[in-house]
């Protein structure tokens, strides 16, 4: 587990620095328009859902360490590759090679923790996992900061290296974890999630909920500037009380999902708590004090955090218990990348229902989360009734902390 906790660890301090500072480098480093730096990212992240299963299916084949190893170092290739490009095609490129490496890193990392952690500790497990992500993020974005404060070339390309130095550390940290072998065929098609109708409606349904997270990171500093009257600063603040809740709180709610039955109820008590968030969010623009707006959004926030989190318990839960043991990789190259559709989608859906329709947008996305955590206990029950033995699984590698 620390292991495994410690190799996220150090490759998200490398991704917080970059998520901070990248947007910055690609306009006024490389010279790109935010048009085209937007339309790259959209592009590769679509690219890298639709290499995600793929990726994961090599994981199977190959072993998830070898895979997760030589993917952590194709990514820090990539990110080298952006420091050389001077134009738009070349952006486009490395940024599809970027996400293609991340989406699959995603999958076999999940293939691994599956492989080496007993079924009832996996969702735990994955939980202490996300803290140290989120953890490392802020670190990470302390260090962006940083380049953003002197605002040079030197100072962009410093928090690159940073970045491509934290995923071949990442790659160091994983090696001496023993490969996991592959499990017993279960038989059926090599890409079988591609065909498993329950369990890609499942990944569609957690895809929606997943929306939460560019809401916080792209819709609601939209909305604090333009539709309320709370201090700018909001917006770092409410960013960091997400993160640092995360942290202390993740691993305290998945406790108690250890089950499919859990992880369902999870996700349906996240829909409620997205839904109320969003009212509470809406709510910010009718007052005129600023400090009041600012009391709004910071317990919005807090509503919307605890969401996160169930949400996110739930969601390892269903995707490790509804995956056949042999396609651990692939499952969750489809599964854990919803995140990659969401970043698609999210500009042009979010600015739309927040940014322009204002308080009833904020009404109509909390009822569209509500009644998505609705519908998963009803595909989960789907899901069950199509794989009679999906509790059956292998013993897990044994390995050193």
């Amino acid at each position: 587990m620390r292991r495994l906790a410690a190799a996220q660890l150090t490759n998200s301090i490398g991704d917080g620095a970059f998520y901070v500072t990248s947007a910055l480098y690609f306009t006024r480093v490389v010279g790109l328009s935010a048009t085209q730096v937007g339309l790259g990212l959209t592009i590769g992240w679509a690219a890298g859902f639709v290499a995600g299963v793929p990726l994961g299916h090599l994981a199977d084949q190959r072993g998830p360490r070898t895979t997760s190893i030589l993917l952590a170092i194709a990514t820090a290739a990539t990110i080298s590759a952006f420091l050389v490009a001077r134009s738009f095609w070349p952006f486009l490129l490395a940024v599809c090679l970027y996400t293609s490496a991340q989406c699959g890193l995603t999958g076999a990392r999940q293939a691994l923790l599956a492989g080496l952690v007993p079924a009832e500790q996996r969702t735990r497990i994955r939980a202490v996992i996300q803290a140290a992500v989120n953890g490392g993020i802020a670190i990470g974005a302390g260090l962006g900061g940083l380049a953003l404060y002197f605002d040079t070339p030197t100072a962009y390309t410093v928090i690159f290296a940073v970045d491509a130095v934290s995923f071949l550390a990442c790659a160091a940290i994983l090696r001496p974890l023993p490969e996991v072998p592959p499990a017993p065929a279960t038989g059926g098609k090599k890409l079988a999630v591609l065909r498993d109708r329950p369990y890609a409606v499942l990944a569609l349904l957690n895809t929606v909920m997943l929306l939460h997270i560019p809401l916080i990171t792209l819709a609601t500093p939209l909305w604090i500037v333009q539709h309320t009257d709370a201090p700018r600063w909001m917006v770092s603040a409410i960013l960091l009380l997400n993160t640092v809740s995360v942290v202390l709180f993740q691993v305290r709610v998945a406790r108690g999902v250890t089950s499919l039955a859990t992880a369902v109820r999870s996700m349906r008590h996240a829909g409620v708590m997205l839904l109320i968030a969003c009212v509470v969010f809406a709510l910010s623009a009718l007052g005129t004090s600023a400090w009041l707006a600012a009391g709004i959004l910071l317990a919005a926030a807090l509503v919307q955090t605890y969401g996160e989190m169930m949400q996110a318990a739930g969601a390892w839960e269903i995707s490790f218990a509804l995956a056949p043991p042999d396609k651990h990789g692939q499952y969750q190259g489809l599964f854990g990348n919803g995140l990659a559709v969401a970043r698609v989608i999210a500009p042009l859906l979010l600015t739309t229902l927040i940014v322009t329709w204002g308080i009833p947008g904020w009404i109509v996305l909390g009822a569209v989360f509500l009644i998505t955590s609705l519908l998963i206990g009803p595909a989960v029950r789907w899901a069950e009734r199509t794989r009679p033995t999906v509790t059956a699984e292998p013993q897990p590698a044994t390995c050193a902390a």
